[in-house]
């Protein structure tokens, strides 16, 4: 059985993710110790533990230490199959970070699948619903990844309420050098839940004032809907490197998009293919792909450090020398 301490580097989440990821796809069985040990409250929290039981139901999977706080998991996947499945979050636990533990393994079932999830779609510490279609789906794509996301609501903490259906085909993902992308126009979208429509096209225009004045063009359009819970956010990106600004109570539109804009304008000013966090978010699916696959990165991060431990104790297949990452893909 492969062990992992959950303890290492970041400690958080994403070693959690990706070994119960790495272990559905390659029906190897995991224990992961230490869960989340140098957080406030170690062990597992309602997001992890929904993200467990989304991979226990596409494998079919034994599982030990399946409840709230528990710092160890025993993970044995049975099998891997496709289908149709509904994943209820409960909270405004983020749907993006349930799909990093059940689509890579969905991309290597025997049939299509779809997941219809519930819960937060741009909440804190978690990409973005729209940095996930529009940046990592894109990356995933050039791996030969055939995926789709529909966003059907939104959803802000605390409420939650959102929703998104993802459509997943069997796909043989191939590794490549990524290039960098020349960023010929910027886009986004400037977004709000329950409040006035001038909220999202002040952060749109703070945002584009600031991207306009560095000589960039900008294309951001803005949504205004009506839901389950209150918010606004807006996520901006350029081929693959992304930014998000979150609204919260007190915070002026103009303050989310201007943090929005000089969070993108330092990505796309630093060297690196990738931006730091989809540098770690394509690492998984390039450990598994056939071929070679290598890019930099804007920064070096604990979260790429944690995931280059979790992969390299399935494949020991994962470089990272300076900014530059190379992965030698096993070829599932």
């Amino acid at each position: 059985m492969i062990k992992i301490d959950g303890s290492y580097g970041e400690g958080g989440g994403q070693i959690l993710r990706t070994a119960i990821a790495l272990s559905c796809v390659t029906q190897e069985p995991v224990e992961i110790f230490n869960i989340r040990a140098n957080r406030p409250k170690p062990g597992l929290a309602m997001q992890h533990l929904k993200g467990i039981e989304s991979a226990k139901m596409i494998t079919n999977a034994d599982v030990e230490g399946l409840k709230l706080g528990s710092t160890r998991v025993v993970f044995k996947p049975k099998s891997l199959r496709g289908g149709e499945f509904k994943i209820d979050i409960g909270t405004a636990g983020s749907v993006t970070l349930i799909l990093q533990t059940i689509l890579l393994p969905s991309l290597y079932a025997e049939r299509e699948s779809r997941f219809e999830i519930r819960g937060g779609t741009d909440v804190k510490w978690s990409p973005s619903v729209d940095y996930v279609r529009f940046v990592t789906f894109e990356a995933l794509k050039d791996l030969n990844a055939r995926v789709d996301l529909s966003l059907i609501a939104r959803g802000y903490y605390p409420e939650g309420g959102g929703k998104i259906v993802v459509d997943v085909e069997p796909s043989k993902l191939e590794g490549r050098e990524f290039r960098e992308l020349k960023c010929d126009v910027i886009k986004g979208i400037s977004h709000c839940q329950n409040l006035p429509s001038h909220v999202a096209e002040r952060q749109r225009k703070s945002a584009k004032e600031i991207l306009e004045s560095k000589g960039y063009k900008v294309d951001i359009d803005v949504e205004v809907r009506k839901g389950i819970s209150t918010g606004s956010g807006i996520t901006l990106w350029c081929g693959y490197k992304g930014s998000v600004s979150l609204g919260e109570k007190g915070k002026r539109a103009e303050i989310v998009g201007r943090e929005c804009a000089e969070g993108l304008l330092k990505e796309l000013e630093r060297d690196g293919t990738f931006d730091k966090h989809l540098a770690d978010q394509v690492m998984p699916f390039s450990a598994v792909a056939k071929g070679k696959t290598v890019y930099t990165t804007t920064e070096v991060t604990k979260h790429q450090i944690s995931n280059a431990y979790v992969i390299n104790k399935f494949f020991d297949n994962v470089r990272i020398e300076g900014n530059r990452i190379e992965i030698d893909g096993v070829g599932l």
